[in-house]
């Protein structure tokens, strides 16, 4: 026979009193001894404090998933139409026509704007409300119409009516640029009001992310809120000022008038706009609305969201 190979087991003599262990063997248990546990685990799993409503930390750590998710919605609401991001200005233009038709000169608002040309008054209005409701509306849906994705992986449930919320922004401030026009056209002097619209844009845009958050987590368990939310949506458009000013209001419902957040709002956005005298009173209790809302509808969303991948 030929000389035995190194991996051949050679026979036991007789009377033997050990076996030599294979070096083969010998390597990977000393690579096992030598391997320990970290003193700290890696991953900690356990059950959400029921008082914590946004988690921050991990919102951070997914904000790149909420651009994506941003640019996607901005690219499936334009894909395959004729006319493109000339929608986000033919829909206020279009609305603010036919209100200077109706209110300006039929409902005689335009003599209660201040000085300030009613088409350009209407459409200061509709610039803000336009995104709030068209904000609210995808948000709302958004969670129902994102089911395959909440029930694949995990990530921050927020992020997709936030990023419904976001992308109603591009649109905003395409039509904010036909209002540039608009104020140049009508020869509107600037003043140091204008210093209010970014934190306007901002304040609309959280109270926006409350309400939609709150009907998307509404709308996964009730699907109720489909049907009800246009309806909603009109009925909240002729209980804010967009087509006429507060002041035509009796002054015994002006107070019960602010309650509706988007009063002080869209007032403060023609006075910036237009250098008017701001409403600090009104636009503070928007804000203190806006700032309840979001943080009941954050919540609210987290105590739901554990049965999302369940029943969406």
């Amino acid at each position: 026979m030929g000389t035995p190979t190194r991996n051949s087991v050679t026979p036991l003599k007789p009377g033997a009193a050990n076996i030599e262990t294979p070096r083969a063997v010998e390597a990977p248990a000393a690579a096992l001894l030598s391997f320990s546990l970290p003193d700290k685990p890696l991953v900690t799993i356990e059950p959400s404090k029921s008082w914590v409503a946004l988690n921050l930390r991990d919102l951070w750590s997914y904000r790149e998933l909420l651009y994506f998710l941003t640019w996607r919605d901005v690219k499936v609401r334009y894909k395959q139409t004729a006319l493109g991001v000339i929608w986000a200005i033919l829909q206020p233009l279009l609305t603010m026509l036919i209100s200077t038709l109706i209110f300006g000169r039929l409902g005689g608002f335009g003599s209660r704007t201040g000085g300030i040309p009613y088409p350009i008054f209407a459409y200061a209005g509709l610039l803000p409300w336009t995104f709030f409701s068209n904000a609210i509306t995808t948000s709302g849906n958004s969670l129902v119409g994102s089911a395959n994705l909440i029930t694949k992986v995990y990530f921050p449930r927020m992020i997709i009516p936030g990023a419904a919320v976001a992308a109603g922004l591009v649109d905003f401030f395409i039509a904010f640029l036909l209002l540039i026009g608009l104020m140049l056209y009508y020869q509107v002097t600037l003043t140091w009001n204008l210093l209010l619209f970014p934190a306007l844009v901002f304040l609309t845009a959280l109270l926006a992310t409350g309400v939609g958050m709150w009907l998307s987590a509404l709308n996964v368990k009730y699907r109720d809120i489909r049907f009800a939310l246009p309806f909603i949506v009109q009925l909240w458009m002729f209980l804010s000022p967009v087509f006429y000013p507060s002041n035509v209001l009796p002054e015994k419902y002006r107070r019960i008038f602010a309650l509706n957040p988007l009063t002080g709002i869209i007032d403060a956005y023609r006075s910036a706009l237009f250098g008017q005298p701001i409403d600090w009173t009104a636009l503070g209790v928007s804000a203190l609305i806006t700032f309840v809302v979001l943080i009941y509808a954050s919540y609210s969303f987290r105590r739901m969201e554990k049965t999302f991948a369940d029943i969406v």
